[in-house]
């Protein structure tokens, strides 16, 4: 096993895609271990960790979000924001914040939301005085609010790894969502104090009115699935394939904006962003099996256990481990990795597995942001055309504002569940 830790972070400092380094450094396990009765059924095992009705709405999602971006209803949703929030001081900052908030109830991923926004967002607050450092960290940081406000692939993924319930970790995902902006938009408050940034006259009413009028059919898609899965008319899967069929109508005959020239374009990078992924879900089975062949889970678990039998330092420890996970492997990976090893401890330590996937979503997200490997960090960095170690500084207030928010969402429960208590 020590020989696998040594390849896997010579790999990963070679920077070497997550997906191949969970990989080779499985197969080269098996192969200095000697156990080729393994390496016969690694395929199979590629196979099974897709088998799942549940990843079907990956893909699902990940179409209706390019159909309705394709459809313009990012400058509608901008828009709309800046009528509610733009006369503040420093209301183009709360703009990108609002605006990733809504778009995430849309497209659900935050490096797609990071260099989508980078692109819009970046230029704007420039242009009305805002440093760019600033206005890529914004940007940067609002990106986070992708996977954790409903739909989220990460919620999908977890709910599969663990069986718990995706439609209610769908709802518990939205006031934690809620709770992270806030602490964004506190943030750019108290900064906005201390800067003389512009500000805009306030919107009327018709004009709210009017812009709201037209964000209406954008935000049908997540209003219908939120509906659709509480109602039981359908399941998460099938409220994906019904996000796809809305978002078509709404670029088609609504927006106008979504042409049929579009399609294929679409459909490529739908397909490509969904090999990625599925191929990161194999591979991180893959390692995970290796993981579970040499014990580690129960030898983390018993480690974990020893140091406390209270839930709160408990919950404090897997915050602390988590955040260091983060800096170093992708999100998703993790995630497959890490459930399976946690999962029998909540039972002992009397926590709710929905409340418990909301920590360590929220908590892998915050990964995209540190160094040395967040891909956050670096999509923004390379859009904004911002160096790596000058937005490394910049962010570090919304790192702290995160952590913030994270604690209260570990230790404040009710906040978590209150909705899919009250709705369910």
């Amino acid at each position: 096993m020590t020989v696998a830790l040594i390849i896997f972070i010579i790999l990963l400092l070679l920077q070497v895609p997550i997906s191949f380094v969970l990989g080779i450094t499985t197969i080269l396990y098996i192969i200095v271990s000697d156990n080729m009765g393994l390496l016969a059924t690694a395929p199979q095992r590629l196979y099974s960790s897709l088998e799942n009705y549940g990843l079907l709405a990956i893909p699902l999602f990940m179409l209706a979000g390019e159909l309705m971006n394709s459809g313009g209803i990012t400058s509608r949703l901008i828009g709309f924001s800046k009528t509610l929030v733009g006369h503040f001081r420093g209301g183009l900052a709360y703009v990108n914040v609002i605006s990733n908030m809504l778009l995430a109830s849309i497209i659900g991923s935050a490096t797609a939301q990071i260099a989508m926004m980078s692109r819009i967002m970046v230029p704007s607050m420039e242009k009305e005085g805002y440093s760019r450092e600033f206005s890529a960290s914004t940007t940067a940081a609002a990106g986070l609010l992708g996977p954790i406000i409903p739909p989220s692939m990460l919620f999908i993924i977890y709910g599969v790894s663990s069986g718990a319930s995706i439609g209610t970790m769908f709802l518990a995902g939205i006031m934690p969502g809620i709770i992270l902006g806030l602490s964004f938009i506190v943030l750019i408050a108290l900064t906005g104090m201390k800067q003389k940034w512009a500000t805009h006259e306030r919107a009327s009413f018709l004009e709210i009115f009017n812009s709201f009028v037209k964000v209406i059919p954008a935000l049908l898609v997540p209003g219908v699935i939120i509906i659709g899965i509480l109602s039981g008319v359908f399941t998460p899967t099938e409220s994906a394939a019904i996000a796809c069929i809305i978002a078509l109508i709404v670029g088609f005959f609504f927006y106008r904006e979504l042409k049929i020239k579009d399609l294929p374009t679409i459909m490529i990078n739908t397909a490509m962003t969904t090999a990625t992924i599925t191929l990161l879900i194999a591979m991180a089975n893959l390692f995970g099996w290796m993981l579970s062949f040499e014990k580690i889970p129960q030898a983390i678990a018993n480690w974990m256990v020893s140091l406390s039998e209270n839930p709160l330092v408990f919950l404090l420890i897997v915050n602390l481990f988590l955040l260091l996970v983060g800096m170093f492997m992708d999100g998703i990976a993790a995630l497959i990795i890490l459930v399976p090893i946690f999962a029998p401890l909540l039972i002992n330590y009397g926590i709710d597995p929905i409340h418990f996937g909301v920590i360590i979503c929220i908590n892998l997200t915050i990964g995209l942001l540190t160094p040395p490997v967040g891909a956050g960090l670096y999509i923004a960095s390379s859009l904004a055309d911002v160096k790596l170690e000058t937005l490394t500084r910049a962010i570090w207030p919304f790192l702290v504002a995160s952590f913030a928010a994270l604690l209260i969402i570990t230790y404040w429960p009710s906040m978590v569940m209150w909705i899919p208590t009250v709705l369910q």
